[in-house]
Formats: structure tokens, C-alpha cells, sequence
């Protein structure tokens, strides 16, 4: 699997990757978000959400679990979660998300490895590690041919 990483010296620059990345992001892609608290999760799907041009505010799903936002042109929906406040991979399954992966849309999960029996083999897993107080060291793995590193280059 494709891997590559870089570190982002702030929430601005953090959000502005993302929106280079969904450039490149296709119908049905789910991105996998992995970090500590005040990591960089909901900066990164803001940076996303801006690109995509959806409806509604970002902000982080973490008591509702899931916000659903529509494009506001045409292009693609976001469906951005929140797994932290989940038991694992049954209760995702049992609330039905897993449906959202084949809905069309952009999948944005934080506290992904909360799920992970619940992922499919072409999740795009992106583990945002802080590095001091506004550095993020950001590390993606994924599985087609896709040239996500070009992001960053």
C-alpha cells in the first residue's frame, strides 16, 4: 500500500491539504481519520468541506455522530462522523453507516480505528500526530493508484 507523510505547521495549512486532496477524491472514496485529541481531525474535514463546497457548518459530529452535508452545486455530499462514542464495529454496523460508503458521497470518519473491522480495503487512513504546539505530522496509506502524495509536493 501507497504511504507517504509531511508535516503541517498549522490548522491553516492543515485544512489547505485537504482541500488539495479532495481534488482528488472520488464518488464513494471514505477517509479514515486517526489522532489524538486537538490533533487536526475536524481542521482537516473543514479544510474538505470548504473544497467540496457543501452545505452547513463543520463541526465535529461528536455527540450526533454523523453530520450529512449536502453540495451546495453539483458535486459530491460529505458525510462526516464522529466513531469516538461508539463500542466498535457491531454498533456502527447495527446504526447502519456502513451504508453511507456506497451512498455517492465523500466519507470523513474520526476515531476510524475505533471501526476498522468496519472499513473497506480501498479506505484512505490519514494519522494526524501532533509535533509541538501547531505542527501536525500527517501520514496517509492507501490502496489503488492513485498519486495522493502529489499533494503535498
Amino acid at each position: 500500500m501507497p504511504t507517504f507523510s509531511f508535516t503541517s505547521k498549522s490548522v491553516l495549512e492543515t485544512a489547505a491539504w485537504a482541500g488539495k486532496l479532495a481534488d482528488l477524491l472520488r464518488p464513494n472514496d471514505i477517509l479514515a481519520l486517526d489522532g489524538d485529541l486537538g490533533a487536526g481531525k475536524t481542521a482537516f474535514v473543514t479544510g474538505l468541506a470548504e473544497k467540496l463546497n457543501v452545505k452547513g457548518q463543520i463541526a465535529s459530529p461528536t455527540f450526533t455522530l454523523l453530520r450529512d452535508h449536502e453540495p451546495a452545486n453539483e458535486g459530491l455530499a460529505l458525510y462526516h462522523f464522529d466513531a469516538y462514542r461508539l463500542s466498535g464495529a457491531d454498533e456502527w454496523y447495527e446504526l447502519g453507516f456502513d451504508e453511507y460508503f456506497e451512498m455517492g458521497g465523500i466519507t470523513a470518519v474520526e476515531w476510524a480505528s475505533l471501526i476498522k473491522e468496519a472499513l473497506p480495503a480501498r479506505t484512505i487512513h490519514i494519522s494526524l500526530e501532533r509535533a509541538g504546539d501547531n505542527n501536525r505530522f500527517i501520514t496517509v496509506t492507501w490502496a489503488d493508484e492513485r498519486q495522493l502524495q502529489a499533494t503535498v509536493e
